[in-house]
């Protein structure tokens, strides 16, 4: 049997060799194509990503973070995570109180002019630890807007109500697991021009069958080298997590992209990616006196076996 890495592996390959050159809203520039599907049997190990290691901690605090409804980039950072990090920096320095250096553009010049990336680093070191130190300020400047957390947890109504997505798809795949209506959307049209960022997973979809939950998500746009290894993760640990809660057992993660593409930076590192064999997944351990999904920390989460090659860093596109 083929490893499961190639799911992944062979999609790098048809973008490289099949995508269409487009301009995006970063300035960067994508080879991009338009829907490719990527399946995986998480009864065959842990998908995360061997070629390159992935770090597992930041993916498992941020599904937390989103689990717990959270939209401040403060639980993340004393998590020391920092993906969200350039996405609030931005709201800061674009703000009228923002009295540093010109940081215009800060994702792309950071990475073309080492003088300016000295800069930008100083002034990300101060803005984190001004959100970890003081709450007014990281109420202010560490807020996303309504993000994945709002949409999952407190989803608004037209009539002012709110619904709580997560904890209703739960009880619906309990009371009625034959239902085709398991979804849960982070994509609310009102709510999405305050958004930091749109949500790029877009909806999921449940399905139980024969004693095994499987989750098919639908992501609009997907960063190839950066995001979807992410992804591909924080969904297999949603799917193990609802379905412990349930007393199933965790199925098939089904991975449909809209918009799959590769950064134009990003060509080298995925090239040296592919040069590389897959080595076997880690498997997935959770506390099973944990009962609740959201009762779960991260000490209650861990993988065992994971031996990736090592890390290949690449900037991000803001």
């Amino acid at each position: 049997m083929e490893h499961q890495e190639y799911e992944y592996l062979n999609m790098c390959r048809h973008v490289l060799e099949n995508g269409n050159q487009k301009g995006d809203r970063t300035g960067t520039g994508t080879l991009s194509v338009f829907g490719y599907q990527m399946r995986f049997d998480l009864q065959q190990g842990f998908p995360l990503l061997t070629t390159k290691r992935v770090p597992f901690k930041l993916i498992a605090s941020e599904l937390l973070w989103f689990i717990k409804g959270d939209t401040n980039i403060r639980y993340l950072l004393q998590h020391n995570n920092h993906i969200w990090d350039e996405w609030a920096f931005k709201n800061w320095v674009e703000s009228d109180e923002y009295q540093g250096p010109d940081m215009t553009d800060f994702g792309l010049r950071s990475q073309q002019d080492e003088e300016f990336r000295c800069k930008y680093e100083a002034e990300m070191a101060k803005f984190i630890d001004k959100i970890l130190s003081d709450e007014g300020f990281a109420n202010k400047y560490g807020e996303l807007g309504p993000v994945y957390g709002k949409q999952w947890r407190a989803w608004e109504t037209t009539t002012g109500g709110k619904i709580d997505q997560l904890t209703g798809l739960i009880e619906q795949i309990k009371m009625n697991p034959n239902s085709r209506r398991l979804i849960l959307s982070s994509w609310s049209p009102e709510f999405t021009p305050q958004m930091a960022l749109p949500p790029c997973h877009s909806l999921f979809q449940f399905y139980v069958h024969d004693g095994r939950l499987s989750c098919q998500l639908y992501q609009r746009s997907g960063d190839i080298f950066l995001g979807i290894p992410f992804n591909i993760a924080s969904y297999a640990l949603l799917t193990h997590l609802i379905a412990h809660e349930c007393g199933l057992q965790a199925g098939e993660f089904v991975h449909t992209i809209g918009d799959a593409h590769i950064y134009v930076n990003h060509f080298q590192q995925i090239e040296m990616q592919l040069q590389r064999e897959p080595r076997p997944f880690p498997v997935l351990k959770l506390n099973e006196q944990k009962k609740s999904l959201f009762d779960f920390e991260m000490e209650d989460i861990s993988i065992e076996g994971y031996d990736p090659h090592p890390a290949i860093k690449a900037p991000v596109a803001v």
